[in-house]
C-alpha cells in the first residue's frame, strides 16, 4: 500500500449553526394568512396582546370573509398554546407541524404588552388609548429589540405606513409577509401560451410522433420547451399552433391545432376576435379541464367569453344543470344586507357587468329585454356572494368567479374547495384592478392560483390581452 494514502485526511466542512430569529406579527398577517403561526420554520414567533384583542373584535363583525378569518386564526392559536401555562405562553410554546421531525420546531409567544412603559432608553410610541393599536403593536417589537440587541427581530406587517412608522421608530427589522409571493416579478406570471420567434421547428432538434386514440401527438424533448406546462399553447410566425398535451420528466407531448378551425370556434353566437380569445375559447370548451384562470385587462373579453361558453355549455350541450356567478362584496355600508329583495336582486349592483354582457350576447335580438328574462329562466344563472358560497357544495354548475384579483389565496381556495362533481369553475381577474389595501399583483390570490395551478392537467391558464370594447378603451388601458 502506498504510504501517502495512509496519511490521506478527508476534506471536512463545518456547518453554521441555525441563528434563530424572532418576528412579530401584525393582525393583518393573520387575516391574510389564518395559518402564518406556523410558516415560519424554527424560528420564535410573537403576537402581541393587542393583536390577539383585535382579532376578537373582527371575528363578530358582519364581513362574513375577514370575521371567518379571524376565528380560524384565534383558533390556530389556541391549538399551539391550549394546554400550556402562563409562563410557557410568555416565554414561547413549540408550533406542531412547523418544520420537519428532525428539525427543531417554532415557538410561539404571547407578549403582553398592556405591561409596556415608557423608557427613555426605547424610543416608545405613543401607546396610549387615543393612538392606533399599530403604535402599541410596533413597541413590543421595539421592546425586544432592546431587551436583545445582538438577535433578529423583525415586525412583520402588511401595512406599508406602519412599516414606514416603525423604521422611523429605530426598529431595525421590518417586512412584509411573503409567505404567498409565489414570483418575484408579476411579469413572470403563467400566460397560457409562448410565442416563439421564427419557425418553431428549426429550435427542435428531435421529434416523434405517435397515435393515442384519435389523437396524433408530437413528442420533443422537454429540455426544446423547458417553461411547458399541461394545457399550454406554443405558437410562432409561420401560423403554427400546438397545444401542450401533458408533460413529463423527459418529454413534452403536443398535438397541433389549425388557427383557422380556432379562430372559427362559437359560443351562443360568439366568435373569437384574436388568438388570445380563440386560444381561451378552446380551454373552456375542453371536457377535460376543470378549472380555467383568465387574466388580463379590462375590456379584453373575459367575463363575455365565460358567459357565452356557460349559455353554450348549458342551453346547447346540457353538459350542467345551471349557472352560478359569484364574486366577492365589498364590506361597507352598502353590505347586501341590507338590500331589498332575493340573494340575487341582492348582489344586482355588483354584476351589473353580467347583465351589460348578456345583453352583447342578445342585442341583436327582436325583444333584447325578454331575451334576457328567457335565458337567464332557462339556463337557471343565479347570482351568489362569495361570503355565502362557504360551506356549500355545487354539484353539475357551471361557476364563475369574477374579480378574483382582490382575493386572497387563502379565500380562493375556500371557494374552489366548493367545486363539486361534474362541475366546471372559470375564474376571471385583472391584476392591474386591485383595491384592497393589502393585497398587490405578487400577493394576489389569483397570481397564486396561476403559479399554483398550471402544471395541473385539468386546470388551463390564458392571459387574455387585447382590448375588444373600443379604441377610447385600449387608449385609457395603456396611456392613463
Amino acid at each position: 500500500m502506498d504510504r501517502d494514502s495512509t496519511l490521506r485526511v478527508e476534506k471536512t466542512t463545518s456547518l453554521k449553526a441555525v441563528v434563530k430569529k424572532t418576528y412579530v406579527l401584525d393582525t393583518n398577517v393573520l387575516l391574510h394568512d389564518p395559518t402564518a403561526v406556523a410558516a415560519f420554520k424554527q424560528h420564535h414567533v410573537v403576537i402581541p396582546m393587542t393583536v390577539l384583542e383585535e382579532l376578537d373584535h373582527i371575528k363578530d363583525r358582519r364581513d362574513k370573509t375577514v370575521s371567518r378569518e379571524a376565528r380560524i386564526a384565534i383558533q390556530m392559536i389556541d391549538k399551539v398554546v391550549d394546554n400550556a401555562s402562563p409562563q410557557d405562553i410568555q416565554a414561547g410554546v413549540p408550533v406542531p407541524g412547523s418544520t420537519p421531525e428532525d428539525v427543531p420546531r417554532g415557538t410561539l409567544a404571547i407578549y403582553p404588552d398592556q405591561r409596556l412603559i415608557g423608557d427613555a432608553d426605547v424610543p416608545y410610541l405613543d401607546g396610549t388609548q387615543d393612538q392606533a393599536n399599530d403604535n402599541r403593536i410596533i413597541n413590543v417589537a421595539l421592546s425586544l429589540q432592546a431587551e436583545n440587541p445582538a438577535e433578529f427581530v423583525c415586525l412583520v406587517t402588511k401595512d406599508i405606513n406602519m412599516r414606514i412608522k416603525a423604521k422611523g421608530s429605530g426598529l431595525i427589522h421590518v417586512e412584509d409577509y411573503r409567505r404567498d409571493r409565489v414570483l418575484d416579478d408579476i411579469d413572470l406570471l403563467a400566460r397560457g401560451y409562448e410565442h416563439v420567434e421564427g419557425d418553431f421547428w428549426s429550435m427542435i432538434s428531435e421529434v416523434d410522433t405517435l397515435r393515442e386514440g384519435n389523437c396524433t401527438l408530437h413528442r420533443i424533448p422537454r429540455k426544446s420547451l423547458p417553461q411547458a406546462y399541461p394545457n399550454m399553447f406554443v405558437h410562432d410566425d409561420q401560423e403554427f399552433i400546438a397545444f401542450v398535451q401533458r408533460v413529463d420528466r423527459d418529454f413534452v407531448y403536443l398535438r397541433c391545432d389549425s388557427r383557422d378551425s380556432l379562430m372559427h370556434k362559437r359560443f351562443w353566437g360568439l366568435s373569437p376576435r384574436n388568438l388570445e380569445q380563440a386560444m381561451a375559447m378552446s380551454l373552456l370548451d375542453n371536457d377535460s379541464v376543470d378549472m380555467t384562470v383568465m387574466t388580463g385587462p379590462a375590456g379584453s373579453g373575459k367575463t363575455l367569453l365565460a358567459l357565452a361558453y356557460g349559455l353554450h355549455a348549458i342551453l346547447e350541450q346540457n353538459k350542467y344543470s345551471k349557472l352560478i356567478v359569484a364574486r366577492s362584496t365589498p364590506p361597507i355600508a352598502e353590505d347586501i344586507g341590507f338590500l331589498p329583495g332575493t340573494e340575487e336582486e341582492k348582489m344586482a349592483p355588483w354584476l351589473a357587468a353580467f347583465d351589460d354582457n348578456l345583453e352583447v350576447l342578445h342585442g341583436t335580438d327582436e325583444s333584447c329585454h325578454g331575451s334576457i328574462t328567457y335565458v337567464k329562466e332557462r339556463a337557471n344563472i343565479q347570482f351568489k356572494s362569495l361570503n355565502f358560497m362557504r360551506g356549500r357544495s355545487f354539484n353539475n354548475a357551471y361557476i364563475v368567479i369574477d374579480e378574483a384579483q382582490g382575493l386572497t389565496q387563502f379565500q380562493l381556495k375556500s371557494v374552489i374547495s366548493r367545486v363539486g362533481a361534474d362541475s366546471k369553475i372559470v375564474v376571471l381577474g385583472n391584476l392591474a384592478q386591485i383595491d384592497n389595501k393589502y393585497i398587490s399583483p405578487l400577493t394576489s390570490g389569483l397570481t397564486y392560483l396561476v403559479e399554483k395551478s398550471k402544471a395541473y392537467p385539468h386546470a388551463g391558464i390564458m392571459h387574455v390581452n387585447g382590448i375588444v370594447r373600443s379604441r377610447l378603451a385600449a387608449f385609457a388601458e395603456e396611456n392613463l
